[in-house]
């Protein structure tokens, strides 16, 4: 987008009232300027000092400023980067009676279009003049169109995560034709965990990832049999160990596409990891399980006990709760599960939503899926 001081500037050379401020303590070589400029089509200003140019400029900005180098209060080399600071658009000519090269390096060095020495002559001056500005048009074209650039990235971008996520979703309705159930409950957990990464206050990335991952923690799932997630019963040893192969399954097939994510991924691996070490599928345990996945295993477990599924009913949310705390600093990181229950009571988690459960009153058999 183009700068406020910008578009003013551009406005009042469509309309020919190009504006030059003229800046030396010597009151005629002032004059002589300015005579030349407003000789050119320019309104002009003068100034004593690089202070007074800068109470001018306050007052109005400039397209162009011609400004003596010696100068009493601020010298032109101060006046200059307070212009290119503050007024970017501006074009800053130096004029110097000191035919020094250093100095010249160091004025164009510090954003000045242009140097000159004195004594000058007017038709060098105007030619200066109007190279400066063809160098400020060119800047601030180039300005502008990185800018846009920046703006059409951004755009692009957008529409690119917006296809990924489509392609995640397309994934997740995939899963959803083999178990019914595992699309509610991928949302829930997703909104779960997003809540509890609030609470613990992490930052807005984190809490992005953690919701996307909780989105997809059980993709892995489209390579369980369907024998085996719809079993109406307790799962066998063998099926146990074949539905726990779901979180590498689900890692391996999303690698590709999140790996820009990597909480996320660390998700759909480690949201069956335990806080003891006993988990699934790298045994890990306390700090060394990411925080993310840590998070997600809370909030997978909170909404496979609280809903209902083919082989039991859902457990009551007392229940589900004080198994929660039961297995807090075996299973679950106790201080994930504090965040959690602080969801709860503030309202941020409403379990009213839930369904009201009441056929049983323990945990739920091994093999919650």
């Amino acid at each position: 987008m183009t700068s406020v001081n910008t578009l003013q500037f551009t406005t009042a050379e469509l309309t020919g009232a190009t504006r030059c401020l003229v800046v030396d303590d010597e009151p005629h070589l002032r004059r002589v300027l300015v005579r030349v400029m407003q000789g050119d089509g320019f309104i002009c200003e003068e100034a004593g000092s690089g202070v007074q140019a800068l109470e001018a400029l306050a007052r109005q900005p400039a397209t162009l400023v011609l400004t003596d180098l010696h100068m009493p209060e601020l010298d032109g080399i101060g006046l200059l980067r307070e212009v290119r600071q503050r007024y970017p658009g501006t074009a800053v000519v130096m004029i110097t009676a000191v035919a020094d090269v250093s100095t010249a390096v160091s004025c164009l060095g510090a954003g000045a279009m242009d140097y000159l020495t004195k004594p000058f002559h007017i038709e060098e001056v105007r030619a200066r003049v109007r190279q400066a500005l063809e160098k400020r048009r060119l800047v601030l074209e180039n300005r502008d169109y990185q800018e846009r650039l920046e703006e059409r990235v951004a755009i692009q971008s957008r529409r690119l995560e917006q296809l990924f996520l489509a392609s995640i979703q397309s994934l997740a309705d995939a899963l959803e034709v083999k178990d019914t159930y595992t699309h509610g409950h991928s949302l829930r957990v997703s909104h779960y965990s997003a809540v509890i990464a609030r609470t613990l206050q992490l930052d807005s990335e984190d809490v992005r990832q953690i919701e996307l991952g909780g989105h997809v923690h059980d993709i892995g799932k489209i390579g369980v049999r369907e024998s085996v997630l719809n079993k109406p019963g307790p799962l066998s040893d063998d099926e146990y160990e074949h539905i726990m192969t779901h979180p590498m399954v689900g890692w391996r097939i999303l690698s590709p596409l999140l790996g820009d994510t990597p909480k996320a991924l660390n998700v759909v691996r480690s949201h069956h990891e335990r806080f003891d070490g006993r988990g699934v599928p790298d045994g890990l345990s306390g700090d060394a399980i990411p925080l993310e996945a840590r998070i997600a295993a809370v909030a997978d477990t909170f909404d496979a006990m609280t809903s209902a599924r083919p082989y039991r009913p859902g457990v009551p949310i007392p229940a589900t709760i004080a198994e929660l705390q039961r297995c807090s600093g075996a299973q679950f990181d106790p201080v994930v599960v504090r965040a959690f229950l602080e969801a709860i009571e503030s309202g941020a988690i409403d379990t009213g939503a839930l369904n009201d459960v009441s056929s049983s009153s323990g945990p739920p058999p091994r093999g919650v899926r």
